[in-house]
Protein backbone atom coordinates (compact mmCIF):
# COMPACT_ATOMS: atom_id res chain seq x y z
CA UNK A 1 0.00 0.00 0.00
CA UNK A 2 1.31 3.38 -1.20
CA UNK A 3 0.49 6.84 0.69
CA UNK A 4 2.46 10.22 1.17
CA UNK A 5 2.07 10.48 4.58
CA UNK A 6 2.06 7.74 6.93
CA UNK A 7 0.18 9.01 10.91
CA UNK A 8 1.62 6.13 13.43
CA UNK A 9 -0.79 7.14 17.05
CA UNK A 10 -3.94 9.06 17.17
CA UNK A 11 -3.45 11.04 20.67
CA UNK A 12 -3.74 14.50 20.73
CA UNK A 13 -0.31 14.76 18.69
CA UNK A 14 -1.48 12.61 15.82
CA UNK A 15 -4.79 13.76 15.47
CA UNK A 16 -3.63 17.64 15.41
CA UNK A 17 -1.19 16.30 12.61
CA UNK A 18 -3.48 14.26 10.61
CA UNK A 19 -6.22 17.61 10.55
CA UNK A 20 -3.25 19.72 8.81
CA UNK A 21 -3.42 16.68 6.41
CA UNK A 22 -7.04 16.43 5.61
CA UNK A 23 -7.38 20.42 5.53
CA UNK A 24 -4.86 20.18 2.70
CA UNK A 25 -5.88 17.47 1.16
CA UNK A 26 -3.44 15.22 1.30
CA UNK A 27 -3.06 11.72 0.78
CA UNK A 28 -2.19 10.44 4.56
CA UNK A 29 -3.13 6.97 6.59
CA UNK A 30 -3.61 7.12 10.50
CA UNK A 31 -2.12 3.80 12.27
CA UNK A 32 -3.36 3.49 15.73
CA UNK A 33 -2.68 1.02 18.03
CA UNK A 34 -5.80 1.30 20.25
CA UNK A 35 -9.14 -0.31 19.75
CA UNK A 36 -10.90 2.94 20.46
CA UNK A 37 -10.51 6.85 20.13
CA UNK A 38 -8.73 8.30 22.94
CA UNK A 39 -4.91 7.75 22.93
CA UNK A 40 -3.62 7.07 26.37
CA UNK A 41 -6.69 8.56 28.09
CA UNK A 42 -8.40 5.12 27.24
CA UNK A 43 -6.18 4.29 30.21
CA UNK A 44 -6.38 6.66 32.63
CA UNK A 45 -7.23 5.46 36.40
CA UNK A 46 -11.04 5.99 36.75
CA UNK A 47 -10.63 8.24 39.62
CA UNK A 48 -9.08 10.84 37.40
CA UNK A 49 -11.50 13.60 36.55
CA UNK A 50 -11.08 16.01 34.09
CA UNK A 51 -11.10 19.34 36.59
CA UNK A 52 -8.10 16.96 38.04
CA UNK A 53 -5.85 16.59 35.16
CA UNK A 54 -3.57 18.59 33.99
CA UNK A 55 -5.35 20.91 31.63
CA UNK A 56 -6.43 19.51 28.58
CA UNK A 57 -6.07 21.78 25.69
CA UNK A 58 -8.83 21.97 22.53
CA UNK A 59 -8.04 20.09 19.31
CA UNK A 60 -7.23 22.36 16.40
CA UNK A 61 -10.78 23.79 14.98
CA UNK A 62 -13.07 22.12 17.85
CA UNK A 63 -13.24 23.52 21.87
CA UNK A 64 -12.86 20.63 24.17
CA UNK A 65 -16.01 22.37 26.36
CA UNK A 66 -17.25 19.03 29.17
CA UNK A 67 -20.76 19.28 30.03
CA UNK A 68 -19.49 17.73 33.46
CA UNK A 69 -15.84 18.08 34.29
CA UNK A 70 -16.12 16.25 37.40
CA UNK A 71 -16.72 12.33 35.01
CA UNK A 72 -13.85 10.64 34.73
CA UNK A 73 -11.26 11.52 32.20
CA UNK A 74 -10.68 8.47 30.49
CA UNK A 75 -14.43 8.39 29.22
CA UNK A 76 -14.80 12.11 28.32
CA UNK A 77 -11.71 12.60 26.59
CA UNK A 78 -11.86 9.40 24.27
CA UNK A 79 -15.67 10.94 23.49
CA UNK A 80 -13.75 14.28 22.65
CA UNK A 81 -11.42 12.26 20.39
CA UNK A 82 -14.59 10.11 18.80
CA UNK A 83 -16.05 13.72 18.25
CA UNK A 84 -12.86 14.84 16.49
CA UNK A 85 -12.46 11.79 14.11
CA UNK A 86 -15.96 12.33 12.66
CA UNK A 87 -16.06 16.26 12.71
CA UNK A 88 -12.67 16.03 10.42
CA UNK A 89 -13.46 13.31 8.19
CA UNK A 90 -10.26 11.48 10.19
CA UNK A 91 -10.80 8.10 8.95
CA UNK A 92 -8.17 5.95 12.16
CA UNK A 93 -6.96 2.15 11.07
CA UNK A 94 -7.55 0.69 14.46
CA UNK A 95 -6.27 -1.48 16.34
CA UNK A 96 -2.70 -2.07 14.24
CA UNK A 97 0.60 -2.65 15.91
CA UNK A 98 3.76 -1.13 13.52
CA UNK A 99 6.81 -3.42 14.11
CA UNK A 100 9.01 -1.66 12.49
CA UNK A 101 9.88 1.06 9.59
CA UNK A 102 12.75 0.73 7.35
CA UNK A 103 14.61 2.54 4.39
CA UNK A 104 13.21 2.15 1.44
CA UNK A 105 15.09 5.09 -0.03
CA UNK A 106 13.47 7.46 -1.46
CA UNK A 107 10.71 6.10 0.66
CA UNK A 108 10.11 4.63 4.09
CA UNK A 109 8.77 1.32 4.30
CA UNK A 110 6.09 0.68 7.56
CA UNK A 111 5.73 -2.60 8.28
CA UNK A 112 2.61 -3.81 10.37
CA UNK A 113 0.45 -6.33 11.76
CA UNK A 114 -2.02 -5.06 8.62
CA UNK A 115 0.16 -5.04 5.97
CA UNK A 116 3.04 -2.75 4.41
CA UNK A 117 2.73 1.19 3.68
CA UNK A 118 5.19 3.38 1.62
CA UNK A 119 5.51 6.71 2.00
CA UNK A 120 7.30 9.49 1.66
CA UNK A 121 7.41 10.83 5.07
CA UNK A 122 6.34 9.78 8.35
CA UNK A 123 5.09 11.44 11.63
CA UNK A 124 5.49 9.70 14.38
CA UNK A 125 2.86 10.39 17.62
CA UNK A 126 3.51 7.11 19.49
CA UNK A 127 3.56 9.38 22.86
CA UNK A 128 4.81 7.04 26.16
CA UNK A 129 2.07 5.32 28.05
CA UNK A 130 3.27 1.79 26.70
CA UNK A 131 6.13 2.15 28.33
CA UNK A 132 6.10 2.55 31.81
CA UNK A 133 9.41 2.98 33.38
CA UNK A 134 10.51 1.15 36.78
CA UNK A 135 14.01 1.64 37.92
CA UNK A 136 15.90 -1.13 39.26
CA UNK A 137 16.80 -1.53 43.16
CA UNK A 138 18.78 -4.33 44.59
CA UNK A 139 17.11 -7.00 46.78
CA UNK A 140 13.57 -8.74 46.95
CA UNK A 141 9.78 -7.09 47.34
CA UNK A 142 6.92 -9.96 48.95
CA UNK A 143 4.36 -7.67 48.12
CA UNK A 144 2.46 -6.04 45.29
CA UNK A 145 4.43 -3.61 42.73
CA UNK A 146 2.45 -2.09 40.35
CA UNK A 147 3.07 1.42 37.85
CA UNK A 148 0.69 3.96 37.54
CA UNK A 149 -0.16 2.18 34.63
CA UNK A 150 -1.68 -0.25 36.47
CA UNK A 151 -3.28 1.70 39.04
CA UNK A 152 -7.20 1.45 38.98
CA UNK A 153 -8.45 3.04 41.74
CA UNK A 154 -7.82 3.84 45.51
CA UNK A 155 -10.35 0.79 46.92
CA UNK A 156 -7.50 -2.13 45.66
CA UNK A 157 -5.08 -0.67 48.38
CA UNK A 158 -7.55 0.03 51.35
CA UNK A 159 -5.99 -0.59 54.23
CA UNK A 160 -2.69 -1.79 52.71
CA UNK A 161 0.48 -0.24 53.61
CA UNK A 162 1.55 1.79 50.50
CA UNK A 163 5.15 3.33 49.40
CA UNK A 164 4.78 5.51 46.52
CA UNK A 165 7.82 6.58 44.43
CA UNK A 166 8.24 9.12 42.24
CA UNK A 167 8.04 13.01 42.35
CA UNK A 168 5.76 14.35 39.92
CA UNK A 169 2.33 15.00 39.79
CA UNK A 170 0.33 11.66 39.50
CA UNK A 171 3.07 10.67 42.60
CA UNK A 172 1.04 13.43 44.51
CA UNK A 173 -2.30 12.64 42.92
CA UNK A 174 -2.24 9.36 44.25
CA UNK A 175 -1.09 9.80 47.20
CA UNK A 176 -4.17 12.32 48.44
CA UNK A 177 -6.63 10.10 46.95
CA UNK A 178 -4.65 6.56 48.66
CA UNK A 179 -4.24 8.10 51.81
CA UNK A 180 -7.92 8.49 52.29
CA UNK A 181 -8.33 4.66 52.54
CA UNK A 182 -4.69 2.93 53.24
CA UNK A 183 -3.07 1.60 56.56
CA UNK A 184 -0.41 4.05 56.10
CA UNK A 185 1.45 5.81 53.32
CA UNK A 186 4.78 6.67 52.64
CA UNK A 187 6.41 9.05 49.86
CA UNK A 188 9.80 8.62 48.53
CA UNK A 189 11.56 11.12 45.86
CA UNK A 190 15.18 11.42 44.55
CA UNK A 191 14.88 14.91 44.60
CA UNK A 192 13.33 17.41 47.51
CA UNK A 193 10.10 18.30 45.45
CA UNK A 194 9.19 21.79 44.19
CA UNK A 195 5.81 23.24 44.65
CA UNK A 196 4.56 26.58 43.28
CA UNK A 197 2.00 28.68 44.01
CA UNK A 198 2.96 31.03 41.10
CA UNK A 199 0.57 30.31 37.32
CA UNK A 200 1.99 27.43 35.15
CA UNK A 201 4.22 28.79 32.72
CA UNK A 202 3.41 25.92 30.10
CA UNK A 203 5.80 28.09 27.19
CA UNK A 204 8.64 28.06 29.10
CA UNK A 205 8.55 24.20 30.25
CA UNK A 206 7.91 23.51 26.68
CA UNK A 207 11.27 25.41 26.15
CA UNK A 208 13.39 23.39 28.54
CA UNK A 209 12.67 20.42 27.46
CA UNK A 210 12.79 21.39 23.78
CA UNK A 211 16.37 22.43 24.44
CA UNK A 212 17.31 18.67 25.42
CA UNK A 213 15.84 17.40 22.50
CA UNK A 214 17.49 19.99 20.19
CA UNK A 215 20.58 19.00 21.70
CA UNK A 216 20.16 15.24 21.02
CA UNK A 217 19.87 14.21 24.85
CA UNK A 218 17.13 11.99 26.11
CA UNK A 219 14.47 14.35 26.85
CA UNK A 220 12.49 15.42 30.38
CA UNK A 221 8.95 15.25 30.57
CA UNK A 222 7.16 18.46 30.08
CA UNK A 223 5.66 17.92 33.61
CA UNK A 224 9.00 17.05 35.20
CA UNK A 225 10.12 20.34 34.58
CA UNK A 226 7.35 22.24 35.51
CA UNK A 227 7.74 21.98 39.70
CA UNK A 228 4.36 21.00 41.21
CA UNK A 229 1.77 23.30 41.67
CA UNK A 230 0.11 24.13 44.82
CA UNK A 231 -3.39 23.49 44.03
CA UNK A 232 -5.98 23.95 47.45
CA UNK A 233 -5.85 19.72 47.51
CA UNK A 234 -2.32 19.30 47.76
CA UNK A 235 -2.04 22.37 50.37
CA UNK A 236 -4.76 20.42 52.56
CA UNK A 237 -2.69 17.48 51.70
CA UNK A 238 0.13 18.91 53.01
CA UNK A 239 -0.98 20.21 56.10
CA UNK A 240 -2.25 16.83 56.89
CA UNK A 241 1.24 15.52 56.40
CA UNK A 242 -0.01 13.20 53.79
CA UNK A 243 2.72 15.00 51.12
CA UNK A 244 5.77 14.66 53.84
CA UNK A 245 8.79 13.59 51.32
CA UNK A 246 11.14 10.78 52.63
CA UNK A 247 14.65 10.60 50.77
CA UNK A 248 14.77 7.72 48.47
CA UNK A 249 15.29 4.11 49.96
CA UNK A 250 18.46 2.01 49.24
CA UNK A 251 17.14 -1.30 48.70
CA UNK A 252 14.24 -3.61 48.73
CA UNK A 253 13.34 -6.40 51.46
CA UNK A 254 10.63 -9.07 51.55
CA UNK A 255 8.76 -7.11 54.08
CA UNK A 256 9.38 -3.18 52.90
CA UNK A 257 12.20 -1.05 51.84
CA UNK A 258 15.30 -0.02 53.62
CA UNK A 259 15.22 4.02 54.01
CA UNK A 260 18.39 5.91 53.60
CA UNK A 261 18.92 6.12 57.51
CA UNK A 262 19.10 2.20 57.52
CA UNK A 263 15.83 1.61 58.91
CA UNK A 264 13.15 -1.05 57.44
CA UNK A 265 10.08 0.72 56.24
CA UNK A 266 7.37 -2.01 56.33
CA UNK A 267 4.95 -2.14 53.10
CA UNK A 268 2.29 -4.45 51.33
CA UNK A 269 2.33 -2.57 48.33
CA UNK A 270 4.85 -0.41 46.29
CA UNK A 271 3.45 1.77 43.81
CA UNK A 272 5.68 3.56 41.32
CA UNK A 273 5.02 7.03 39.90
CA UNK A 274 7.98 6.93 37.84
CA UNK A 275 7.27 8.30 34.54
CA UNK A 276 7.50 6.83 31.02
CA UNK A 277 9.61 6.66 27.76
CA UNK A 278 9.40 7.28 24.82
CA UNK A 279 7.66 4.32 22.45
CA UNK A 280 10.07 4.43 19.65
CA UNK A 281 11.65 1.33 19.36
CA UNK A 282 9.92 0.81 15.71
CA UNK A 283 12.17 3.10 14.71
CA UNK A 284 15.06 1.64 15.57
CA UNK A 285 15.76 0.49 11.78
CA UNK A 286 16.27 3.77 10.98
CA UNK A 287 19.49 4.38 13.53
CA UNK A 288 17.93 8.13 14.60
CA UNK A 289 19.91 7.93 18.08
CA UNK A 290 22.60 9.65 18.62
CA UNK A 291 25.83 9.47 20.45
CA UNK A 292 23.91 12.15 23.26
CA UNK A 293 21.40 9.01 23.54
CA UNK A 294 18.25 10.82 22.36
CA UNK A 295 16.89 11.52 18.44
CA UNK A 296 17.74 15.29 17.43
CA UNK A 297 14.98 17.31 16.08
CA UNK A 298 14.89 20.87 15.09
CA UNK A 299 11.26 21.64 16.08
CA UNK A 300 9.52 18.17 15.22
CA UNK A 301 11.89 17.13 12.16
CA UNK A 302 14.45 14.88 13.02
CA UNK A 303 17.56 15.99 11.95
CA UNK A 304 19.13 12.34 10.68
CA UNK A 305 16.06 11.57 8.51
CA UNK A 306 13.76 14.89 8.04
CA UNK A 307 11.69 12.65 6.46
CA UNK A 308 10.61 11.87 9.91
CA UNK A 309 9.08 13.82 12.37
CA UNK A 310 8.32 13.15 15.81
CA UNK A 311 5.33 14.66 17.51
CA UNK A 312 4.20 13.84 21.35
CA UNK A 313 8.16 13.64 21.80
CA UNK A 314 10.17 15.76 24.02
CA UNK A 315 8.53 19.25 24.29
CA UNK A 316 5.19 17.75 22.32
CA UNK A 317 4.34 15.06 25.44
CA UNK A 318 1.78 16.52 27.05
CA UNK A 319 -1.34 18.58 25.88
CA UNK A 320 1.27 21.57 26.02
CA UNK A 321 2.87 21.07 22.89
CA UNK A 322 0.98 17.77 21.36
CA UNK A 323 -1.47 20.75 19.06
CA UNK A 324 1.84 22.98 18.06
CA UNK A 325 3.98 20.55 17.21
CA UNK A 326 1.19 18.55 15.67
CA UNK A 327 0.47 21.52 13.28
CA UNK A 328 3.97 22.47 12.71
CA UNK A 329 4.74 18.44 11.68
CA UNK A 330 1.92 18.92 9.06
CA UNK A 331 3.39 22.11 7.90
CA UNK A 332 6.58 20.59 7.28
CA UNK A 333 5.72 17.73 5.22
CA UNK A 334 3.33 19.43 3.25
CA UNK A 335 6.07 21.82 2.58
CA UNK A 336 8.49 18.35 1.39
CA UNK A 337 5.96 16.76 -0.45
CA UNK A 338 5.71 20.22 -2.34
CA UNK A 339 9.11 20.77 -3.29
CA UNK A 340 10.53 19.88 -6.78
CA UNK A 341 13.35 17.89 -5.06
CA UNK A 342 10.70 15.48 -3.10
CA UNK A 343 8.41 14.43 -6.50
CA UNK A 344 8.50 11.58 -7.46
CA UNK A 345 10.50 10.54 -10.66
Amino acid sequence: MRTDVVVIGAGQAGLSAASGFARAGADFVVLDGEDGPGGAWRHRWPTLRVDDAHRIHDLPGLAFAPADPTRPAAEVVPEYFADYERAFGLEVLRPVRVHAVRDAAPDLRVETDRGTWTARALVNATGTWTRPFVPRYPGTFAGRQLHTADYRGPTELAGKRVVVVGGGTSAVQLLIEIAAVAASTRWFTRREPVFSDGPFDGRAAVARVEERVRAGLPPQSVVGVTGLMRTPAVRAAQEAGVLHRLPMFTRLVPGGVVRADGEVEPADVILWATGWRPALGHLAPLRLRGPGGGIAVDGTRVRADPRVHLVGYGPSASTIGANRAGRAAAREVLGLLRSPQAQPA
